[in-house]
C-alpha cells in the first residue's frame, strides 16, 4: 500500500471549479483497480487549501493512474487554478493492514 497526500493551494476565485474538476477525477479514480481510496479534503480555516488523499494498492499504481484520460483531463483543467505548485508526501501503510482496504 502507498498513501499519497497531495497538497493543493487554489486561487480563491477558482475554488468551485477546482472542486468540480477534482470530484470528477476522484469519482473516476476510485474505479481503477489499483486505487483503494481517493479522498478530497478542503481546509476549514482556509477553503482555498485542499488535500487529496490517494491510497494505491502497489508502488506501480500511481504511474498507472497518471496514464488515465481522467487524470490528464484533471491536470490540464486545474493547472491555471493553482495559486502555487502542488506538492505531495508519500506514506507507507501501518494500520489497517492491506486486508482492511476493500
Amino acid at each position: 500500500m502507498l498513501a499519497v497526500h497531495v497538497h493543493v493551494h487554489v486561487k480563491p476565485d477558482c475554488i468551485m471549479d477546482f472542486i468540480a474538476a477534482t470530484v470528477e477525477n476522484a469519482s473516476n479514480s476510485v474505479r481503477e483497480p489499483g486505487i483503494a481510496r481517493f479522498d478530497v479534503l478542503q481546509c476549514n480555516d482556509n477553503p482555498a487549501r485542499f488535500v487529496l488523499v490517494e491510497v494505491y494498492r502497489t508502488q506501480d499504481d500511481p504511474a498507472r493512474h497518471k496514464e488515465t484520460p481522467h487524470y490528464a483531463k484533471w491536470r490540464e483543467t486545474v493547472e491555471d487554478m493553482m495559486a502555487e505548485p502542488r506538492s505531495s508526501i508519500k506514506y507507507s501503510n501501518v494500520f489497517p493492514g492491506e486486508d482492511g482496504w476493500d
